[in-house]
């Protein structure tokens, strides 16, 4: 029997998020930086980049996965558990690598790669471990980190993404409004969080037929469970009076919205409502700030003003923003464009980002619990479009 290497296995009809175009314009940018960065090819093995360059979105489980870029070529390389399936869902071409022998995909890599090169790759993402095989294997004339480079490219949106970004921001609306119907004293945090999520994977499969549907969720705290801004869902029941964290977050073809806001069940205590009306007031600054022109360190130095102004900053739990595109809770992040002290990126049209002050204040003290509001602008020319439409404030979320 032949045991090869690797092979090419394609069959059925490609299916993107994006027209070839989108992904031929992306790559050609990034063939400009790697012509003048001296690189000959880029091995990418993150799920960001490659999904952003090729629009396959990888499930490793254990396996390494790439993209290979030349002045030429885009191939993705795959595990042979998925069959056919990375072909289908790649912008270009596609190699399957089989488990017959150990470094098989590095094989793979360096049939399209040759040796002797200028590799460019992911410092951020490529492991101690994968990098001793890509010397082994490619034997690299140099090595360039393209991290930087990649995340920059990234950071600007093109008309497709910001379309899609767009309807993702009203899928997150539509769990926030599932979420809200769903809340009452009594019921548990689990059982909230599968109405909103259930309720955004239907309305995925209805605007986007030919989606993947994966990785979509709804993060739902009460309590002392808001405290920190990731703290997953638990079986905690409800009670009147409880101050509530809602957090949607659409996954669509790799891009990630979210939408966040404080809520109360049934009433909300004189402390409470006076933290939580001061930093909707933050929120509503804040969005004010967003504008061509503004580095994210300035924007945070007057939110920071602000808060101390009212003395409430000492209740700061972390930056004030950050970009979207392809992201997510388990990869990706285009940490140039968040909003802390120290990124002195400026803002300019086509970059999207949220504005999401939050503010927790401990046990014990009255106003007890986390408080968030979150929402996503465009910037544009002359200032920020809020494609968020969920109300915030205690005006709608304070749940009868």
């Amino acid at each position: 029997m032949d045991r090869p290497e690797f092979y090419r296995f394609h069959q059925g009809e490609k299916s993107l998020p994006f027209s070839p175009q989108e992904y031929d314009d992306r790559l050609a940018r990034l063939r400009a930086h790697m012509a003048t960065s001296g690189v000959d090819a880029c091995v990418f093995t993150s799920m960001h980049n490659i999904a952003y360059y090729s629009g396959f979105l990888y499930c490793a489980f254990g396996r390494p996965y790439g993209l290979v870029v030349t002045s030429s070529d885009c191939v993705t390389i795959s595990a042979g558990i998925d069959a056919a399936q990375p072909w289908r869902r790649s912008h270009a071409d596609n190699i399957t690598y089989t488990d017959w022998q150990r470094d098989n995909y590095w094989r793979a890599v360096c049939s399209v790669t040759g040796k002797g090169k200028t590799i460019g790759y992911e410092a951020d993402h490529l492991t101690l471990a994968q990098r001793v095989l890509l010397d082994g294997f490619l034997s690299p004339k140099d090595a360039v980190d393209m991290a930087p480079t990649t995340m920059r490219q990234r950071m600007h949106k093109s008309p497709a993404e910001i379309a899609l970004i767009r309807k993702c921001a009203q899928v997150a609306d539509v769990g926030g409004y599932a979420v809200k119907d769903a809340v009452k004293a009594g019921v548990r945090e689990i059982d909230v969080a599968m109405a909103g999520r259930d309720a955004m994977e239907l309305e995925i499969a209805k605007r986007f037929p030919d989606a993947e549907y994966r990785d979509t969720w709804v993060w739902f705290q009460s309590g002392i469970n808001t405290d920190g801004a990731h703290n997953p869902v638990t079986g905690r029941v409800l009670e009147a009076g409880d101050i509530l964290s809602l957090n949607t977050f659409p996954m669509i073809s790799g891009y990630y919205t979210a939408l966040e806001r404080t809520m109360f069940v049934e009433t909300v205590d004189p402390a409470s409502l006076k933290i939580w009306e001061a930093n909707v007031a933050a929120h509503e600054f804040g969005m004010s700030l967003l504008k061509p022109g503004v580095s994210c360190a300035a924007v945070t130095e007057q939110i920071n003003t602000f808060f101390a102004d009212r003395d409430l900053l000492q209740y700061r739990t972390f930056g004030y923003g950050h970009s979207f595109g392809i992201l997510s809770h388990y990869y990706g992040r285009e940490a140039g464009l968040e909003l802390r002290e120290d990124i002195d990126t400026v803002l300019e049209p086509g970059m999207v980002i949220s504005m999401e002050p939050m503010l927790t204040v401990p046990e014990g003290q009255a106003g007890s619990g986390g408080y968030r509001e979150h929402d996503i602008l465009i910037i544009t020319e002359d200032g920020n479009e809020n494609i968020t439409g969920y109300p915030y404030g205690p005006a709608f979320n304070v749940v009868a």
